[in-house]
């Protein structure tokens, strides 16, 4: 009997790692600060909008959706291959459902309701914005600081990013991060912003993957 028991809690104890090891870390979240400036030398990087897009996984009790979301401009500004400056627009009406096949009635009716003023009110806020703030290095990483305005608001993250060059295109891809949707008052069955909602809530914290195609 205590093998058996044991047996069991070693097998859960092996799961909650699991779990908590698959948790993209949030990125660092602060205030607003100003933009970054590029020097007269920078050469500018234009977004490809055909080959850009921004990869996302929302989170409540009984599992998970996955998407993406299209960039809809951009340019980065690169001085000896850094990055010194750039801004891109995020296209919020672009919102895709990956995780319902398109011919099934859920994947329309999560994207209605993705778009709705429930949670990111595209009629309202069609486009969302990261624009550059700076770049360090930390721990053998490029942390990449931005302004993300998204609704009415805007915070300043730092996610960890590599960039390529090859050709004339840069690509920078960021590593998979959360950010906690509340800080941008994205409320629709938040834990943040109501109370007694069981097991109907919805995670605050959004999974995000970046990949930005740009060329000379």
């Amino acid at each position: 009997m205590k093998t058996s028991f044991l047996k069991i809690f070693t097998v859960i104890a092996l799961v909650s790692l699991a779990s908590c090891g698959e948790k993209a870390k949030e990125a660092e979240t602060k205030e607003a600060e100003k933009a970054a400036v590029s020097e007269n030398t920078a050469i500018t990087y234009k977004a490809n909008i055909d080959e850009s897009l921004i990869e996302w996984k929302g989170f409540k009790p009984t599992g998970s959706h996955t998407g993406t979301i299209g960039i809809k401009q951009g340019k980065i500004n690169v001085n000896n291959n850094a990055i010194e400056s750039g801004k891109f627009v995020i296209d919020m009406s672009s919102i895709a459902v990956t995780d319902i096949p398109k011919e099934e009635e859920g994947n329309a009716k999560l994207k209605g309701h993705l778009t709705s003023a429930d949670f990111f009110d595209v009629e309202t806020y069609p486009i969302a914005s990261f624009e550059i703030t700076g770049t360090e290095t930390v721990d053998g990483k490029t942390m990449l600081s931005g302004n993300l305005t998204m609704k009415d608001k805007t915070n300043n993250i730092s996610i960890p990013v590599s960039t390529e060059m090859k050709d004339g295109t840069m690509i920078l891809t960021s590593e998979t991060f959360t950010i906690d949707r509340s800080k941008w008052n994205v409320e629709y069955g938040s834990k943040s912003f109501f109370d007694n909602l069981g097991d109907k809530f919805i995670n605050d914290d959004i999974e995000l993957k970046v990949t930005l195609v740009a060329n000379k």
